[in-house]
């Protein structure tokens, strides 16, 4: 069975923000807790305003059109995940998110994710992150690049679907 880091994150996170709650809450008291998470919910949706929700609509239609997002889309979409991690009560998706907030941080974001991020074209192309190299791929790679010659294939005459031996 493997295990996957994202649900148990998802499980764990309610859990480390009440704790997150509990200390900072002995160490600077309710009213000045419970002003910080309504100052980080305030923070959130101003910035949610700010950039909308159309960054995201736009990048869900570049990649369903096979483009690439490219930097000027993820900078707002980025925008648009920290303010949503705002908006949730508690410090731990609030470090998270000013951390998203910081330009080297996305920087790195964007490395990380133009490595990983391959768009099919309808035309029988693909493309990766920043201009691939297809002879240094390794050998364990989950992409398969096919030829037109590598997918077209003559009909065996001997095989029982191939209809010569439906009308014997």
């Amino acid at each position: 069975m493997r295990f996957s880091i994202l649900p148990a994150f998802i499980l764990l996170l309610p859990l480390a923000e009440i704790a997150g709650f509990v200390v900072v809450g002995r160490a600077i008291g309710l009213w000045l807790t419970l002003a910080l998470v309504m100052l980080g919910f305030v923070l959130g949706m101003i910035l949610l305003r700010r950039q909308g929700i159309g960054i995201l609509r736009r990048m869900s239609s570049e990649g369903r059109n096979g483009v690439m997002p490219g930097r000027e889309l993820l900078q707002p979409a980025m925008n648009v995940i920290a303010s949503l991690l705002l908006i949730i009560p508690g410090f731990i998706t609030d470090v998270i998110a000013i951390l998203i907030l910081i330009p080297p941080v996305r920087d790195f974001v964007w490395r990380w994710v133009a490595k990983r991020f391959v768009t099919v074209h309808a035309r029988g192309g693909f493309s990766t992150g920043p201009q691939p190299d297809f002879r240094d791929r390794k050998p364990n790679s989950k992409v398969v690049d096919l030829d037109d010659e590598d997918y077209h294939r003559e009909p065996d005459r001997n095989s029982p679907w191939s209809g010569k031996h439906l009308g014997d």
